[in-house]
C-alpha cells in the first residue's frame, strides 16, 4: 500500500503521492499500468493487493459491463442521429476509466459526475431510461440522487467539484466514513471551480477523490494548450496528492480508486487521479472532431482501446469463451433495446409539469405562476366570438 511519504516502499517507477511536485515539469511516462496494450498482466507489488480478490468472474464481470455501456453508447449515438434524443455526449473509449472507477465505490460512497459519465450511471443503478431522459428534453433530471448515491448530470463544466467537496465537508462533520468521488474531464481543469474546490478540499482534508478524464480534448481545445506540465501535477501545488493511471487499463484504474477511495476514508484527505484516457467520439452528437483532430492520432489510440486489451488479457487467460462472449452479447444487445424501447415510448411530459419540484415545499409564488399559465393555456381552447380579431 502507498502511503503518502513519496517513493517509500515502492520499487518502481508509478506515480506516488508526492511525486508530482518534486518534477513539476514532467512530460511522459509514469502511468501506472496493470495490463499492458496487449494484454499482458504487469504486476506491481504495491497495487496489486488493491485488486487481490479480481479472479476470473470479476475479470468476466468487468469485461461485461464495458461491453454494455459500450452498446449504451453506440444505441443512444444512433438515437440521436435519429432524431429521438437532442444530443449524447459519447463516452467511447472511456469504458476503463468509468466501469474500474465506479466497480470500487461503495453503495454508501456519493458520486458528483460531469455529463458524460453514463456509465458510472447504469453501474451505480440508473435505469437506462433515466439516463436518456435528460438528453432527450424530457426532463431537468432523471434517477433520484438518493437513491443510487449519485448526483444528476451537472452541464456546467467543473461545478460539481464544488458540490463534491462541500459534501465531503458535511460527510466528515458528521463523522461518518463515506468516500466521495467528483468526475471531471481534462477542460475542467482550466476552471476556476475546480481550483476553488481544491483549496477547500486540501485546507479541510475533505474525504473527496477528483477523478479526472483526460481524454486529451476540451471540445476543439487540445490539453497540451490547455497544461503545459501533466494535469497530475498541478493538484499538488494544493497539496493534494495525485496518481497518474493509464485510464484504459481497467485493473489500474480499480486499483488507484480503491486506494485514493481508503485514504479518504480513512481520514488522509483528498486524492486526485488522472486517468490517461482518449475520447474515441465526439464532443457530443453537435461536434465534428474531423476538422481538428488528426485522424492519425485517433488510429494510435483505437490501438489501446480499453475493451480490446481485457479481451487479450481474458484469452491469454483461456476465459474469452464461446459462452461468455454469447452472454456478454445477449446482455448488451437486451439492455440496448430495453434503451430504445424505453426511450421512443417515453411519455412527453406535461406543461404544467415545469412548475414541479422547483420547491420541495409548497409556494406561493410558484403557485401563483401555475395558475397564470394554466389559464394561458386554457384561453387557446376557448371559442373566438366572430369579429373579435
Amino acid at each position: 500500500m502507498l502511503t503518502d511519504k513519496a517513493g517509500k516502499g515502492v520499487q518502481n517507477d508509478a506515480p506516488r503521492p508526492g511525486q508530482s511536485a518534486q518534477n513539476p515539469l514532467r512530460t511522459g511516462g509514469n502511468l501506472l499500468q496493470l495490463v499492458s496494450p496487449e494484454g499482458e498482466r504487469i504486476s506491481h507489488p504495491e497495487f496489486d493487493l488493491w485488486i487481490k480478490d479480481i479472479g476470473d468472474e470479476q475479470l468476466g464481470s468487468l469485461f461485461e459491463d464495458m461491453t454494455v455501456i459500450r452498446r449504451i453508447d453506440t444505441e443512444a449515438t444512433a438515437l440521436q442521429r435519429q432524431g429521438e434524443l437532442a444530443l449524447w455526449p459519447p463516452l467511447l473509449g472511456q469504458e476503463a476509466a468509468q466501469i474500474g472507477s465506479s466497480r470500487s465505490l461503495r453503495d454508501d460512497d456519493f458520486v458528483f459526475p460531469s455529463y458524460r459519465e453514463s456509465g458510472v450511471a447504469y453501474i451505480r443503478g440508473a435505469h437506462v431510461s433515466e439516463i436518456a431522459q435528460v438528453w432527450r428534453g424530457n426532463a431537468l433530471y432523471a434517477w433520484d440522487p438518493q437513491r443510487i448515491n449519485m448526483a444528476t448530470p451537472q452541464i456546467i463544466i467543473g461545478s460539481q467539484s464544488l458540490h463534491a467537496t462541500g459534501y465531503a465537508m458535511g460527510v466528515q462533520l458528521d463523522g461518518a466514513s463515506t468516500a466521495v468521488l467528483a468526475y471531471f474531464g481534462d477542460g475542467a481543469t482550466s476552471e476556476g471551480d475546480v481550483s476553488e474546490a481544491m483549496v477547500f478540499a486540501a485546507s479541510f482534508q475533505a474525504p473527496v477523490v477528483f477523478f479526472c478524464q483526460n481524454n486529451h480534448w476540451a471540445i476543439s481545445e487540445p490539453v497540451r494548450v490547455q497544461s503545459h506540465v501533466q494535469l497530475a501535477d498541478r493538484p499538488t501545488g494544493f497539496g493534494i496528492p495525485s496518481l497518474r493511471v493509464d485510464g484504459n487499463d481497467v485493473l489500474a484504474v480499480m486499483a488507484a480508486t480503491r486506494w485514493a477511495l481508503d485514504r479518504a476514508r480513512s481520514g488522509g484527505g483528498p486524492t486526485f487521479i488522472e486517468a490517461v484516457t482518449y475520447r474515441m467520439g465526439p464532443h457530443t452528437t453537435a461536434d465534428d472532431p474531423t476538422r481538428y483532430r488528426d485522424p492519425n492520432e485517433l488510429e494510435d489510440w483505437a490501438a489501446k482501446d480499453p475493451i480490446l486489451r481485457l479481451r487479450r488479457l481474458l484469452d491469454v487467460k483461456g476465459l474469452l469463451t464461446e459462452d461468455l462472449e454469447g452472454r456478454v452479447k445477449a446482455k448488451a444487445d437486451a439492455v440496448a433495446a430495453e434503451l430504445r424501447n424505453s426511450c421512443v415510448n417515453m411519455p412527453d411530459p406535461q406543461p404544467l409539469d415545469v412548475f414541479n419540484h422547483v420547491y420541495s415545499t409548497p409556494n406561493s409564488w410558484i403557485e401563483r405562476q401555475k395558475d397564470h399559465y394554466s389559464r394561458y393555456l386554457n384561453s387557446f381552447n376557448q371559442p373566438v366570438e366572430e369579429g373579435a380579431l
